[in-house]
């Protein structure tokens, strides 16, 4: 297992992109439910109010560092994280893993339609990828034993949900043992960048770290979760800090 940097409470796991990858692969192979949660700083400002949420993110059998403010604050810290792993990237290099492996992947989320879209997109970058499924559905409770029926029905390999968070980690914490897939991932707005509905900050702002800029000039409504990844982050790792330091 490999080693996690714990910031507001809440377990980031010290990977890289490859790591991930193989450790999914590992997954995959033990045919064991897993979940992988791929946290960012809005994650761990929610988790300090959501205490459903928090026990999630803490019982996930993985938590990426997906958010570029994780690595600053685990540096901060005099801890390490080695890179960002984004899920908005990782559905490339799985769907790709996908094809050789031979697995099959489930689509689950985002606005009707989007997933059916991504699949298509998918499928034509990486030929010979296998969708088990797609479905929009929706995280309520009362939906849940229609979709897990629906996957079950399949079944996949790998989940994908896009519910965004924290629906799309609760739903998938609720329901993974009786999805038995082995493993199930939220992904948040991926399959809407995959799709083309959202278009994706440029590599340069990627590279200078400013996705959130290009995200809030693009979704101004996201001011107040920017607000929360940013400042309201940033305050509440310095609390803990200066409270650790204390003791």
């Amino acid at each position: 297992m490999p080693t996690c940097v714990r910031l507001l409470g809440v377990p980031i796991h010290a990977v890289t992109m490859a790591e991930t990858l193989t450790w999914i692969e590992a997954a995959v192979n033990a045919r064991a439910p897993r979940q992988i949660c791929t946290a960012n700083p809005e994650f761990l400002v929610t988790a300090q109010h959501d205490s459903e949420f928090h026990t999630v993110l803490n019982h996930a059998d993985l938590v990426l560092p997906d958010g570029i403010g994780l690595l600053f604050a685990a540096r901060w810290r005099g801890e390490h994280l080695p890179e960002r792993v984004a899920g908005s990237d990782l559905i490339y290099r799985l769907a790709e893993l996908a094809v050789r492996q031979h697995w099959r992947l489930y689509l689950l989320g985002a606005a009707e339609g989007v997933a059916e879209r991504t699949a298509q997109v998918l499928q034509q970058r990486y030929p010979g990828l296998t969708i088990a499924g797609t479905y929009a559905g929706s995280p309520r409770v009362a939906d849940e034993e229609a979709i897990i029926a629906r996957i079950c029905a399949s079944p996949p390999d790998v989940l994908l949900v896009a519910y965004g968070a924290p629906a799309q980690d609760k739903w998938i914490a609720r329901n993974v043992e009786r999805l038995n897939v082995p493993v199930s991932m939220g992904v948040g707005g991926s399959f809407d960048f995959v799709a083309g509905v959202v278009r994706r900050a440029p590599l340069w702002a990627q590279r200078l770290n400013l996705e959130w800029l290009y995200r809030l000039w693009q979704q101004p409504w996201r001011v107040r979760r920017i607000f929360n990844a940013t400042v309201v982050f940033i305050w509440q790792v310095w609390r803990e800090r200066q409270k650790n330091r204390r003791r």
